[in-house]
């Protein structure tokens, strides 16, 4: 599958690389996080499910219209794609918060296999191996934390209102009350999403981050003079998580626009709101 790679000036911005791990379905991983030893990981892509019209075809929200049967196959099929058990995954409830929660087996399955025991749940982390933790998008910021010193992970959902909150920064700290994690030990990785050329944005939002980042929002926010914005989310969230102390060369950023590439991806803005979602996974091994 070919995509469009967005321009973007981020110095580290390694390319996010293709591995097709199934014969029918097709996932996006980060080799900087590959290379850690610890962790199975991906981001989905449209390829390779069962759903049909605008869920076409691996759509993975029970809360959009598809038929439920056909968003638990498609779950069945990442899970054996990623090698990890289907009743391991443990889903977020993304309200847009910076709630972040320490997630155990005995979690497993929530979202999926049965019903959450948890509301408004943005981020996971764990230190609990072969529990997979799974968060959502079609337009909004995945990002992806390993600690290979404690063994434990995150992953959190940042759209605009979880950047400009410091979704990154908050997942960091969660983590370094639960497992001591130090920001410097963190391999780290900033997901598929909308690029700066594709996400405009009101003068609110723009106020917002002017507020949150000082001068540093020079490098993610360009004036059309028109009472518009366009927001560069990537480089937002490399602020966030550089300023939280993860090292330069602990950071991958993606270069894939979801609504660039709306084909093989699942973006809102493209679809105009009719459309499925893409799923981030991360597991200990």
């Amino acid at each position: 599958m070919q995509y469009k790679i967005a321009n973007n000036e981020t110095e580290m911005c390694p390319q996010l690389w293709e591995h097709a791990v199934h014969p029918e379905v097709e996932l996006l991983y980060y080799p900087l996080l590959e290379r850690t030893g610890m962790v199975k990981h991906c981001f989905t892509t449209r390829a390779g499910g069962v759903s049909e019209g605008i869920f076409s075809t691996l759509n993975l929200s029970f809360t959009r219209g598809d038929d439920p049967d056909a968003v638990r196959q498609n779950y069945l099929r990442v899970a054996e794609a990623m090698g990890v058990a289907y009743d391991s995954i443990v889903c977020s409830d993304q309200t847009h918060t910076t709630n972040v929660r320490y997630v155990t087996k005995q979690d497993a399955g929530c979202g999926l296999t049965r019903a959450r025991t948890y509301q408004d749940v943005d981020g996971l982390i764990t230190d609990v191996p072969g529990l997979t933790l799974a968060t959502f998008y079609a337009d909004c910021v995945p990002l992806y934390f390993v600690d290979p010193v404690h063994r434990a992970i995150g992953l959190s959902h940042s759209g605009w209102r979880g950047t400009v909150s410091r979704m990154g920064q908050v997942t960091i700290q969660a983590m370094k009350e639960k497992f001591g994690t130090v920001a410097s030990d963190l391999i780290c990785a900033i997901g598929p999403s909308i690029c700066m050329d594709c996400y405009e944005v009101s003068a609110d939002v723009a106020k917002a981050f002017s507020q949150a980042f000082g001068s540093g929002v020079s490098r993610m926010l360009l004036d059309k003079k028109n009472g518009k914005y366009q927001l560069d989310l990537w480089e937002a969230n490399r602020q966030v998580l550089l300023e939280a102390g993860v090292l330069p060369e602990h950071l991958s950023c993606t270069n894939i626009c979801t609504c660039c590439n709306a084909k093989q991806l699942f973006s809102h803005r493209a679809s105009q709101g009719k459309r499925g979602n893409l799923g981030a996974f991360l597991c200990i091994k």
